[in-house]
């Protein structure tokens, strides 16, 4: 064993390691993404138990071996079990853990991808905002963390600030009214622009308070899901789910809505 360290950070994911240890993926603010070894946590009445479960903040007290982290302590101040008992916001919370776990690095300060995690994922326990709209800020700032952000203040092609009304996706940003042509691109509305602008300035505790029209929000995921499918070669297994899920209630919003109207 080396020396002993404490690490503030949360559980990205936990699995099972023999009879009775876990093996966790652990986003700290001091190290990055470090994997860890909890000896005995799946054992009854261990004190590790709860304490390495997916969505668990806190500090955890670790030995530092050679290629790994072994925990023998943690004091969690977060659990995030609300998130946990409605199906939807645990699909979404686990969706930004793979994202994390995704974007995160080992050996790296993750400071704000840590905060940023934190604050959406108390976000997703709000009934005042929309998920959906959670979502496409969450993904869009885990970009800007981690620099490949689009570029939504100037046209990719002429450097005017003037006129943005069109997103390519190829070119990684918006287009004026003048160079749209040269790329395939997508009308992108005013409110949709300032929104994307705000997410990418704002700071991190300021993130979360706003909300968009349903127009402005269909027009932002159509822009994130192009432009995530364009960066991000890694499938999802929590986006899988929760799209099946989106799916399927918008199928039931579309027959509501048809009954109210007739």
């Amino acid at each position: 064993m080396g020396q002993t360290i404490t690490l503030t950070g949360m559980i990205l994911s936990a699995a099972p390691v023999g009879e009775y240890d876990r093996r966790v993926m652990l986003l700290t603010k001091e190290r990055g993404k470090i994997s860890a070894f909890a000896r005995g946590a799946r054992r009854p009445g261990n004190q590790l138990m709860a304490a390495v479960s997916p969505f668990s903040f806190g500090s955890f007290e670790t030995y530092e071996g050679r290629s790994s982290y072994t925990i023998v302590k943690a004091e969690i101040t977060n659990y995030f079990r609300e998130l946990a008992e409605h199906m939807e916001n645990a699909c979404y919370g686990f969706y930004f853990l793979e994202l994390a776990d995704y974007y995160a690095r080992e050996n790296t300060e993750e400071i704000h991808m840590l905060k940023l995690l934190y604050q959406s994922l108390r976000a997703l326990e709000k009934e005042t905002l929309d998920n959906r709209l959670v979502r496409r800020i969450f993904e869009l700032k885990t970009m800007v963390v981690n620099g490949e952000y689009p570029n939504v203040f100037s046209c990719m092609s002429c450097e005017t600030e003037e006129n943005l009304h069109w997103f390519s996706t190829k070119a990684g940003g918006m287009l004026c009214n003048n160079c749209k042509g040269q790329e395939n691109s997508r009308a992108v509305d005013d409110s949709t622009l300032y929104a994307m602008q705000y997410i990418i300035t704002s700071t991190i505790e300021k993130l979360y308070t706003f909300t968009v029209s349903e127009a402005v929000l269909e027009n932002l995921e159509d822009i994130m899901n192009e432009y995530m499918a364009f960066y991000i070669d890694q499938k999802f297994h929590s986006l899988q789910i929760l799209e099946e899920n989106e799916g399927f209630a918008a199928q039931i919003r579309g027959i509501s809505s048809k009954s109210g109207n007739q």
